[in-house]
């Protein structure tokens, strides 16, 4: 087993939940069953993923779930895009968020540096 909270790639990704939390605080109060959870809870998956996979016992168990966060990333990823649409976010504040994201998912998963359509 390895300890998660020694992994770059947690911190970065537990700051980012943590940033998305405060600001979906300001989320219409409308969205609090709707995007507002869907946003928190992928982002929350991305560093509860790393930390599972590091409670495995094999590094390909660990792959795996290392896999799952960068999805969650992803998934992270558009609904900040249809936050920032949907004028709930400024756009700086996107661009910051979604630099974050996608650092996380550069570090999970180097080898897909390009981009694929």
């Amino acid at each position: 087993m390895k300890d998660f909270r020694k992994r770059k790639v947690w911190e970065k990704a537990h700051q980012f939940t943590l940033q998305v939390y405060l600001i979906t605080r300001n989320f219409p109060f409308d969205e609090r069953f709707g995007l507002t959870i869907q946003l928190r809870r992928a982002a929350a998956s991305i560093p509860t993923n790393i930390a599972e996979g590091c409670g495995r016992d094999s590094d390909r168990e660990l792959a795996r779930f290392m896999s799952i966060a960068a999805g969650s990333a992803s998934e992270a990823e558009y609904q900040l895009l249809f936050a920032c649409d949907l004028n709930y976010i400024q756009d700086e504040t996107h661009r910051e968020l979604n630099q974050e994201v996608n650092e996380v998912k550069r570090i999970l998963n180097p080898a897909s540096s390009g981009t694929k359509s």
